[in-house]
């Protein structure tokens, strides 16, 4: 008996598939934490602390980082709702979404 594994690739149409931003965000944290991984090959969906991407507190306030100055809105160590925004790419993606541009 074989066992099922997920694939890598992303199905066309797949949750696991990134948005644009999605990628945009995967970019600036492949570059920013010289991560040893395709953007592309980041699962929209994984964790990005601890297991999935494996990130740790310092890669995560360097995100914060640098999300803040290309999208224009602070990130917040304080913020009690940091680790449901740092959950996966997708909730980073869409609290950017939701915040870019505000003063």
């Amino acid at each position: 008996m074989s066992s099922t594994a997920q694939s890598p690739v992303p199905a066309a149409g797949d949750a696991s598939e990134q948005s644009t931003l999605e990628n945009e965000l995967a970019v600036l944290l492949v570059e920013s934490l010289n991560l040893e991984v395709a953007p592309s090959d980041i699962v929209p969906t994984a964790p990005l602390y601890g297991e999935g991407l494996g990130l740790d507190s310092i890669d995560i306030l360097e995100v914060a980082l640098e999300v803040s100055r290309k999208y224009g809105f602070q990130l917040r160590s304080d913020d009690e709702r940091n680790q449901q925004i740092f959950s996966s790419l997708r909730s980073l993606a869409a609290h950017v979404a939701q915040n870019r541009g505000a003063s």
